[in-house]
């Protein structure tokens, strides 16, 4: 069986999937993927189901080799990828040969994702392979790992796609909680109006915001009963900092929720450097479904954007095992699997 096995492996890198649905009332929230739109696009790049597990990396490094040819997708923050030293594109696919060594480092922050023709062959626990690291199921992975890679039927690779931007701040939308008509108009306001941005603060449960105004307290808080939290929900904590539950977040929580981010929109939070600046606006439940219809039919249809990778000359070192015709490097070595 196919294998990657990872020679080095910093903090952060875990197997992830679209998560784990239906058991909120047994206490374990959804997990899977901090950017979800990452699995499609890293899905559309291999041409394979967007349910793969692939690896999840947060702004770490990572050191792995391969057992047997194999196609890779690089997609969610940049880093620094190298195949026995030669460098590759990041948002897009690569073809490995069997025993290649590869580097990913010099992380730019946020998540990063490696994906596996074939995905990772790992059990199903609770419908999912993806680790849940608050609930207990998985764990962070280490050096020596070795990792089963599943059949893949593909074979074309040289492809890159635009990735929907997300990796600089701006704007977050939210649709009102039930407990939004708690804040006064003025406190919302003020909300509104800031500009925040993220604080060290933060794992795969969720993210406390900064502004430099004062905090945002509001003393009906200390008196609200736990209810029903989801990913994307922005409690006021008793210090009056906005704190945006993720993907492993509890089930339940007593802060009062002044909104809650589309998950369209979450991609972007979690893809934001420390400097960026994040802000907020307010969409009625109406628009927010639309939006999130479009969002996903966009999804659906990524692998319409898909484009031949095109190379440097400068900078290929391998130039002359290239089948050149006027110019125009035959179609037969993107198959191939030349990045």
């Amino acid at each position: 069986m196919a294998e990657a096995i990872l020679l080095r492996a910093g903090p952060g890198i875990t197997v992830q999937d679209a998560g784990r649905t239906g058991y909120l009332a047994q206490g374990l929230s959804r997990g899977g993927a901090m950017d979800r739109l990452a699995l499609h696009e890293g899905a559309a790049l291999l041409q394979q189901d967007a349910g793969s597990a692939a690896l999840e990396i947060a702004g770490s490094f990572l050191t792995l080799k391969v057992t047997a040819p194999t196609r890779i997708a690089l997609t969610g923050a940049p880093m620094r990828a190298l195949c026995d030293g030669a460098a590759l594109a990041w948002h897009a696919s690569h073809a490995l040969p069997a025993g290649a060594q590869l580097d990913l480092s010099r992380p730019a922050g946020g998540y990063s994702y490696l994906h596996f023709g074939g995905g990772l062959d790992l059990p199903l626990r609770l419908g999912a392979r993806s680790a849940h690291l608050a609930a207990g199921l998985g764990q962070m992975l280490g050096a020596g790992t070795r990792l089963p890679l599943g059949p893949d039927p593909g074979k074309d690779t040289g492809l890159t796609l635009t990735p929907l931007a997300r990796f600089d701040g701006g704007l977050l939308r939210i649709v009102a909680t039930p407990q939004t008509r708690l804040f006064p108009q003025t406190l919302l306001a003020q909300f509104l109006q800031r500009s925040f941005r993220k604080t060290a603060r933060a794992n795969r449960m969720g993210q406390k915001l900064v502004s430099d105004g004062p905090g945002l307290t509001l003393e009906a808080g200390l008196h609200i009963l736990s209810a029903p939290i989801v990913p994307g929900d922005i409690q006021i904590t008793g210090d009056g900092a906005p704190f945006v539950l993720l993907s492993e977040c509890q089930t339940t929580g007593g802060y009062p929720r002044i909104g809650t981010i589309l998950p369209c929109d979450l991609g972007r939070l979690v893809q934001a450097p420390p400097e960026a600046a994040l802000h907020f606006a307010v969409v009625s439940l109406q628009e927010a479904v639309k939006i999130e219809r479009a969002e996903a039919a966009r999804r659906e249809t990524l692998g319409k954007s898909l484009r031949p990778l095109l190379r440097n000359p400068h900078d290929m070192s391998d130039l002359l095992t290239y089948q050149l015709i006027s110019g125009v490097t035959c179609g037969d070595d993107l198959e191939s699997g030349r990045p």
